[in-house]
């Protein structure tokens, strides 16, 4: 399966410090292995986030990403409250 990064996620990455980035790409391969490993915490969002699905990265930190048939679109990534207010 292809996964892609969506500009803003590009973006919201870019400005975050280089722990969560490396952190981030430690938690990619965990995610390429098994989506649904106990660790990243996957869950479906509901209600204006419906259809996408939230990851942990650290304790505050999440990523959002949209799944299709062919490929992962990781949308997002932020803290709680950047990416839910």
């Amino acid at each position: 399966m292809d996964i892609e990064f969506h500009k803003k996620f590009k973006k919201s990455l870019n400005k975050k410090d280089i722990k969560i980035e490396k952190k981030f790409f430690k938690i990619l391969k965990i995610f390429q292995e098994d989506q649904f490993h106990y660790s990243l915490n996957n869950n479906a969002l509901t209600g204006k986030f419906k259809g996408i699905r939230s990851i942990n990265i650290t304790g505050d930190i999440r990523a959002h990403y949209h799944e299709s048939k062919d490929k992962i679109v990781f949308l997002n990534i932020g803290s709680h409250s950047e990416l839910y207010s």
